[in-house]
C-alpha cells in the first residue's frame, strides 16, 4: 500500500516542543494526518543552540561532523569551502536503500521522530531544517523509502536518508494521493523550498532510531487491540467447544499468580462468557472436569503477551524522551560524540514482541483445530462442515492459520541477536533493530489474520449449537460478523470472509460490540 494518510482525517494539531511527543502525537501524524507545528519557543531554543555549531564550524579544532568527515573517515579535515558539499554528499551517498518501498505510515512516523529530536535543541540544527520536515509532513509529501538499508545503529541511515535527500530537492517522493511525482514539483506546489545543508545538518538528519522506534510504537497500538481480540474468540470456543469458565474465575489468578496480565485477561474472558446459557448447560451436564490447554491455560498466555507489551511500551516511552544524536550538544554547548544512536534497547524489544505475538497465535491456532476435529470437540461436525464428505468446511482455513503461525515462528528468531561489522570495523556492532521491526509488522499482520479465522470457526460452532444461544456479548459479536459474512451452510468461497473477519479486527467493530455489553475490555 503506497497511499499516505489523508489530513482531512485529522482531528488535531500536534504542537512539537523541546520535551518531545507522546505515542498517541506519533500514530495521529503517521496513522491520520494530523498537522504538526513547531513550538515557537522550541524554534527559540533551536536557533540559541545552533549558535554553539556555528562557532564550532569557524574554529581550529576538528569537531566530528562540523568540520570532519564520517564514521572511519572522521579524523579526515574539511575546510570550510567543501562543508556544504561534505552535507549533500553525505545524503546522497547514504539514501543508497534496495527492496520494496516502507508503507507511508512508517515514513511519517520516521519523519516526525527526527524532526522531534532535532526540536529538542541538542542536534545543532538550524530551525529551517525542522520546519521544513513537518511542511513535507503537512502537504502529504512522503518520501520513498526501501525495506534495505539500515543496520540499526548510527541511526536508521539509508532510510532517514531517503527522508534528507527529499528536503533537499532531490530523490524520490509520493503526493497526497500516492502519486510519484519529481520532488521539485512536489516542493514547488507545496510553496517549499529546498534546504541547503550547512554543518552537521546532514548528519543530523540520519542518526537516529526514529524508523525502529514508530515501527515499535505502531506495533504496540495493534497489538493492544489484538491481544484483547484473543481474549475474545478465546470466549467464543470456549463455548463453541462447550468449555468451562471457572478457570477463569478471579480467585484463581491475583491472589495465587499476581501477574496483570494474566487477571485482566482471565477477567476479560470471564465477562464475555457472562450468563452464557451454554456455559450453563455445561455446568449442568458435569461431564468434564478440565478442559485442553489452549483453553484452560489461555490467560496465562494472553497474560505474558501483556505483560510483554507493557515492558515494551516502558521502553518505547523512554525512547520517545530521548535525544539521539552523534555528536550531541550539550546544555553548556559543548559539543561531543557518544554512542546513543545504537538501537539495541529498541531492537531487543521488538524480537520480544515477535516471539510472544508468534506464541498467541499459536494457542489460537490449537483452539481453531480443536474446534474441526469431532473427536475432540464435543459433537460438533467434523471441520464444522455443513455435509462431511461433500463438504470440508474449515478444513484449509486452518491450513491458512497453520501456515501463518509456522511464518511467525520463524519471524521469532531474533535480529537483535546479530550483528554485521560495517564502516571499516569502525562500527563494529550494530542492533539489527530495523529488521526486528519490520518482521514484526509481518507478525502482527499474520496474527490479525490468525485471529480472525478463529473468530470465523468459533462463530459457526456456536451457531451449530443452537438452540443453545452463547453469552449476550458473543451474540453481539457473531451479529457484527453476520452483517458480511453468511452462517453455517454448503460450503463457498472462503478467502472473503477471512479478510471480512480480519477487516472487522481490525476496524475494531467487534471489541465495540462486545464492550457495549460488557463494558470495556482490559
Amino acid at each position: 500500500m503506497t497511499t499516505a494518510p489523508h489530513p482531512a482525517a485529522a482531528n488535531r494539531t500536534i504542537t512539537l516542543s523541546t520535551s518531545g511527543l507522546a505515542a498517541a502525537d506519533v500514530l495521529a501524524v503517521a496513522r491520520r494526518g494530523a498537522e504538526v507545528r513547531l513550538d515557537p519557543a522550541a524554534r527559540e531554543e533551536v536557533a540559541r543552540v545552533r549558535t554553539h555549531i556555528e562557532d564550532l564550524a569557524l574554529g581550529e579544532t576538528p569537531v566530528y561532523g562540523v568540520s570532519t568527515g564520517f564514521g572511519a573517515l572522521a579524523d579526515t579535515s574539511i575546510p570550510p569551502s567543501q562543508r556544504h558539499a561534505l552535507q549533500r554528499s553525505l545524503i546522497r551517498s547514504h539514501a543508497a536503500g534496495a527492496g520494496g518501498e516502507v508503507e507511508p505510515e512508517v515514513v511519517r512516523a520516521l519523519m516526525l521522530l527526527r524532526a522531534r529530536t532535532l526540536a529538542s535543541g541538542r542536534t545543532g540544527v538550524r530551525p529551517v531544517v525542522v520546519e521544513t520536515i513537518l511542511a513535507l509532513l503537512n502537504a502529504g509529501i512522503t518520501p520513498i523509502v526501501h525495506e534495505y538499508g539500515s543496520l540499526g545503529c548510527s541511526g536508521d541511515l539509508a532510510p532517514l536518508a531517503h527522508c534528507a535527500i527529499v528536503l533537499m530537492g532531490e530523490g524520490r517522493a509520493r503526493d497526497r494521493d500516492g502519486v510519484e511525482r519529481p520532488v521539485p514539483e512536489l516542493l514547488a506546489e507545496a510553496g517549499i523550498e529546498p534546504v541547503l545543508l550547512e554543518e552537521k545538518e546532514g548528519l543530523a538528519l540520519i542518526n537516529g532510531t526514529d524508523g525502529m522506534l514508530g515501527m515499535l510504537l505502531m506495533a504496540l497500538a495493534d497489538l493492544d487491540e489484538l491481544v484483547r481480540a484473543a481474549d475474545l474468540t478465546t470466549a467464543l470456543t470456549v463455548q463453541g467447544l462447550r468449555g468451562r469458565d471457572t478457570v477463569f474465575h478471579p480467585e484463581l489468578h491475583t491472589p495465587l499468580r499476581p501477574h496483570p496480565g494474566q487477571a485482566a485477561s482471565a477477567a476479560n474472558i470471564l465477562a464475555v462468557l457472562q450468563d452464557s446459557p451454554i456455559i450453563a448447560d455445561v455446568a449442568a451436564e458435569g461431564s468434564r472436569v478440565q478442559d485442553a490447554y489452549s483453553l484452560r491455560c489461555a490467560p496465562q498466555v494472553a497474560g505474558g503477551v501483556r505483560d510483554t507489551i507493557e515492558h515494551a511500551r516502558t521502553v518505547a516511552d523512554r525512547e520517545l524522551a530521548a535525544a539521539i544524536d552523534n555528536p550531541v550538544v550539550l546544555e553548556d554547548g559543548t559539543v561531543t560524540s557518544n554512542g546513543n544512536f545504537h538501537g539495541a534497547p529498541v531492537a531487543y524489544v521488538l524480537d520480544f514482541l515477535a516471539v510472544v505475538s508468534a506464541d498467541l497465535a499459536s494457542i489460537t491456532e490449537r483452539r481453531t483445530d480443536r474446534m474441526l476435529d469431532k473427536s475432540r470437540s464435543h459433537g460438533l461436525p467434523p471441520f464444522l462442515a455443513d455435509d462431511p464428505g461433500v463438504d470440508s468446511g474449515f478444513m484449509i482455513a486452518q491450513y491458512t492459520q497453520a501456515g501463518l503461525v509456522s511464518e511467525m515462528k520463524r519471524l521469532a528468531a531474533p535480529a537483535s541477536a546479530d550483528s554485521i561489522p560495517s564502516s571499516a570495523m569502525q562500527e563494529d556492532h550494530v542492533s539489527m533493530g530495523w529488521h526486528a521491526a519490520r518482521k514484526l509488522r509481518t507478525s502482527v499482520d499474520n496474527l490479525r489474520r490468525v485471529l480472525a479465522i478463529e473468530l470465523l470457526a468459533a462463530a459457526r460452532a456456536i451457531d451449530l449449537r443452537a438452540p443453545l444461544e452463547p453469552s449476550a456479548a458473543s451474540r453481539a459479536v457473531i451479529d457484527v460478523l453476520r452483517r458480511t459474512v453468511e452462517g453455517p451452510g454448503p460450503d463457498r468461497f472462503l478467502a472473503p470472509d477471512i479478510a471480512e473477519a480480519e477487516a472487522r479486527l481490525r476496524d475494531g467493530s467487534v471489541l465495540a460490540a462486545a464492550a457495549e455489553v460488557t463494558g470495556p475490555l482490559r
